[in-house]
């Protein structure tokens, strides 16, 4: 048995808040658009604004002279890497060469995007930096070399974020082949501190969805929360610390799989309840089982000490909880007064599974 919050619970918020401040940084810098335009702002000014896994998992393997499909999939390591919507916000431009199909697809960068990439590229350094002076370096230090300890030992050669959750996959994982062992994980670069977290975090999500049925941001977000009572579905997002939207395809994927109920609110004249079925808590029951075996699993395999390690370089920087009163990782997020999260309700919670969705890439599901 493990003690204290689950490890993913752990690596989660972590990777939540820097994004985060990572993504606010980019909106203060980068001429862009929103649904949100501030006074001073035409809304049709720039690209249409995403977030970090845009740029680590896709735009900064682009050149400025373009790449095939083909080429971009193995540099990323992932297929979910959302051209359509690249395009469509602005970042970059499709055209086919040789044989028509999508390996043959040539990617470039526009203009926008060659700016958006001069912004991004410095941006994981400086948060980095800020969280040394926020946290203490050692604190830092220690985290990376107990996340830097556990990645040497993983074999999957893994993207350098979480890839986009998608609906039609049931939010699991993509399959990861295997690091050819002349390169082992650690040893090819200097990953920032989100490369460590987003890896680390994905490779035990391999592990635990290898017994479950049910992805881990969907067990660890919605999953996690419902019970056998009625529960709004407009009481979830405060819960979970992930959009409305992602609870939706959560919920959506328990209902239509015979874990959830969904019903008009009866104490509402509008609004609907969501309750967990027999099925519904047995499976809650499942994961919270799976995911003990899995740390457990993990103690196992990379040894009690470097996994304690990581646990308490992660509770120096997470705290006791997720929540703001709980959590010192709130110290960062506080939005400029023109971002587009200074708009909308503070989040009191962050997420214990980052929700990547195809709507920018944001990891609380926004």
């Amino acid at each position: 048995m493990t003690s204290g919050l689950p490890l993913p619970t752990l690596l989660s918020p972590a990777l939540v808040a820097f994004t985060i401040e990572f993504d606010n940084e980019v909106e203060h810098r980068l001429a862009h658009k929103t649904t949100v335009a501030g006074p001073s702002e035409p809304a049709n000014r720039g690209p249409w604004l995403t977030s970090q896994v845009m740029w680590s998992n896709v735009l900064q393997y682009l050149d400025d002279d373009g790449i095939r499909v083909g080429e971009l999939q193995a540099r990323a390591r992932t297929k979910r890497i959302s051209l359509a919507g690249l395009r469509r916000w602005g970042y970059l431009s499709l055209d086919a060469t040789g044989t028509p199909g999508q390996d043959d697809v040539v990617v470039h960068l526009t203009a926008a995007g060659r700016q958006a990439r001069e912004i991004w590229r410095p941006l994981a350094g400086e948060i980095e930096d800020r969280w040394r002076a926020r946290f203490g370096a050692d604190a830092i230090d220690d985290l990376r070399s107990a996340l830097g300890d556990i990645r040497r030992h993983i074999d999957l050669d893994l993207p350098r974020y979480l890839p986009i959750v998608f609906p039609s996959a049931n939010g699991m994982a993509e399959t990861f082949g295997l690091l050819d062992p002349a390169t082992p994980a650690g040893d090819e670069d200097d990953p920032d501190l989100s490369v460590l977290l987003s890896q680390v975090l994905l490779a035990f999500t391999v592990d635990f969805e290898g017994p479950s049925r049910i992805a881990l941001p969907t067990s660890a977000n919605t999953l996690r929360v419902l019970t056998g009572s009625a529960l709004r579905l407009r009481d979830l997002p405060p819960l979970t610390g992930v959009s409305k939207e992602a609870n939706h395809m959560c919920v959506a994927w328990l209902e239509r799989h015979g874990c959830a109920t969904v019903e008009p609110d009866p104490s509402a004249s509008r609004g609907k309840v969501v309750r967990l079925t027999v099925k519904g808590q047995k499976a809650q029951d499942k994961y919270r089982r799976i995911l003990d075996d899995t740390e457990s699993g993990w103690q196992l395999r990379f040894g009690r000490e470097p996994m304690a390690r990581l646990r308490r370089a992660l509770e120096q920087v997470v705290g006791e909880g997720l929540t703001r009163d709980e959590s010192p990782l709130f110290q960062g997020l506080e939005p400029y007064p023109d971002g587009w999260r200074a708009s909308v309700r503070p989040a009191t919670t962050l997420p214990h599974y980052p929700m990547v969705l195809h709507r920018g890439g944001y990891p609380d599901g926004s």
